[in-house]
């Protein structure tokens, strides 16, 4: 599309910037350029801006005439992008502005991600900024680093760049939903030294492959109870142990701490093939009861390997590895009390890797209630222990509470329910915001999340829907002009 195009689209400012905006190169930790381009829009429209240390920008703009008594509002999103691209498309993400597409309706890209996640907070907020006539109290816009790999930004934060008491993110991805709740989070993280010795006599040498597994966010999928592959595996390894001995000298399985592991390669050492035989055979009816039809695809295999290894694990670190991993819980540990439906706390079993003479089991859990979070997180941090591991929590980040009886929330619902002739949905969200971080920072601040209708987003057919953008825009001069 052209930008003679886009703008045609209602609401013009809006689509105005959110094509200059896609011409800015962003990836995240690559968010020079779009700093540089708020920077120039503040310098052309006399506003001012405070950056902190880490990179984030908080513009300011005084409240419109008669309005200067309302409480101040921060319009907060991140600058950065996810930069994923089809096999065969040609594209720099240092140096290409995204090619926008329209299709039935939704704004797309060309064979790439779009970028509304999260360019459409921050065309929004810098229509409202430029703009002359909407009315509102004081106002700001805060813009964050580094969301979408680490939450970087929020993280980093200086609070004192912030001066507003009611902050809008504008990060959600369904229209009429508001959020008001998120899980906090932290990545536990076991080590351990290979222990090996020669391979005995006797043994001959196996795979055991786990494939097929739908996998899927730890946060977003965690209630569905999908298959997770290093427990599968563990398990049917461990049933096989218990009947002839078993030595492992490799596994690599999972991937990404937030990813719950589709698959998982375990080769060993036994010495009774016909144990092998039965434990499969046992199992592959035990997960077709257990999962019917929530795993389809899930594949269960071993195979003979051609060679034998020089070196296997030592029977006690063989077991140790099976014990860690059998015992290592995975899935929803509790439910919400205020929000019906949410996952309060739960854990995710979501990789182990071996290299170098080392191997590293990742895991990550996530809560509303950061104290039910730590509480998992130990007994995962123990059970690891146990095993011999050396243990270590990385990038913990703070939750974001429900407060179903919050003011903004009321307003929220109160304009929503009038303009639109219906009820508003609120829902909490069993993963990372950027609120929860902020609001831990910034102490009383008053948070909501909403959004128009984005699809598939994190891919290349991520999609924004042209209509809903109007009507979350004018939602939001509603509540501007309201709160």
């Amino acid at each position: 599309m052209t930008k003679k195009e886009i703008i045609s689209l209602d609401p013009s400012a809006v689509w105005n910037q959110f094509y200059e905006i896609s011409q800015v190169p962003r990836c995240s930790t690559e968010e020079g350029k779009i700093l540089l381009y708020l920077k120039d829009f503040c310098k052309n429209n006399n506003l001012v801006y405070k950056q902190d240390k880490i990179g984030n920008i908080c513009i300011k703009k005084p409240a419109t005439s008669g309005m200067e008594y309302k409480p101040g509002v921060v319009l907060q999103g991140h600058v950065d992008m996810v930069c994923e691209k089809n096999d065969g498309t040609v594209h720099n993400f240092s140096t290409d502005p995204i090619k926008l597409m329209e299709n039935d309706g939704w704004i797309t890209a060309d064979g790439t991600t779009l970028g509304a996640d999260n360019g459409i907070a921050l065309a929004m907020a810098l229509a409202v900024l430029e703009s002359k006539t909407i009315e509102h109290g004081p106002l700001e816009a805060l813009f964050t680093v580094d969301e979408e790999s680490a939450l970087t930004g929020a993280l980093e934060l200086d609070p004192s760049i912030v001066d507003g008491t009611i902050l809008f993110n504008i990060d959600s991805e369904e229209e009429g939903i508001f959020y008001i709740g998120c899980a906090g989070g932290v990545t536990t993280i076991g080590n351990l030294s290979v222990d090996e010795e020669k391979t005995p006599a006797g043994q001959k040498s196996y795979k055991l492959m786990v494939t097929g597994c739908k996998g899927g966010h730890s946060g977003a999928e965690i209630h569905e109870q999908r298959g997770n592959a290093l427990s599968v595996g563990s398990r049917i390894l461990k049933d096989i142990g218990n009947k002839t001995p078993v030595r492992i000298y490799n596994i690599n399985g999972g991937g990404k701490h937030n990813a719950i592991p589709r698959e998982v390669f375990i080769s060993f050492t036994a010495e009774d093939p016909e144990v092998i035989v039965d434990v499969i055979t046992k199992y592959s009816l035990i997960l077709k009861n257990e999962m019917g039809n929530l795993e389809k695809n899930i594949s269960v295999k071993v195979t003979g390997e051609d060679t034998l290894p020089e070196k296997v694990f030592t029977a006690d670190f063989s077991n140790r590895i099976l014990n860690i991993l059998f015992s290592l819980p995975h899935g929803v540990i509790k439910m919400s009390r205020k929000v019906h439906g949410l996952v309060e706390t739960s854990t995710n079993l979501a990789s182990v890797v071996q290299k170098d003479g080392k191997i590293k089991i990742e895991t990550s859990q996530r809560s509303s209630i950061m104290s039910e979070n730590d509480e998992i997180a130990d007994k995962v941090k123990a059970i690891m222990e146990l095993g011999g591991a050396e243990v270590s929590f990385e990038s913990r980040y703070p939750s974001w509470e429900p407060d179903p009886e919050s003011n903004i929330l009321q307003l929220f619902k109160k304009i929503y329910k009038r303009e639109e002739g219906k009820e508003a949905k609120v829902r909490a969200i069993h993963a990372g915001l950027e609120c929860g971080v902020i609001g831990d920072k910034l102490e009383n601040m008053e948070m909501i999340s909403f959004g128009p209708d984005m699809e598939d987003v994190h891919t290349p057919d991520e999609r924004l829907k042209i209509s809903s953008v109007a009507a979350v825009w004018k939602f939001l001069l509603k509540v501007l002009k309201e709160v």
